[in-house]
């Protein structure tokens, strides 16, 4: 059986970052698969967020959405369903 547990990898440990005692034991070895997860720097996550605003702001610029009606677009594409007794 496969279990899944968060560990950050340090040099050639793994630092648990939750209770694992109680599946490991301390003096036995355990075959795992270790998979490297892709976390975006704040770099990434700052230059996206600026990219962002810069389109949001060339959509704001050319009133991209000046046509819309947002209170009768939001009554169409909701999907409310009629609630038990009732009536509109």
């Amino acid at each position: 059986m496969m279990r899944t547990f968060r560990a950050v990898l340090k040099g050639n440990w793994l630092e648990w970052q939750e209770e694992v005692n109680h599946c490991l034991q301390s003096n036995s070895s355990v075959q795992v698969l270790v998979t490297i997860l892709e976390e975006e720097t704040p770099l990434k996550t700052k230059a996206r967020g600026q990219q962002m605003a810069a389109i949001l702001d060339k959509l704001a610029q050319a009133r991209a959405f000046s046509g819309i009606e947002p209170l009768v677009w939001q009554h169409e594409v909701r999907q409310d369903r009629q609630l038990p007794g009732r009536t509109e």
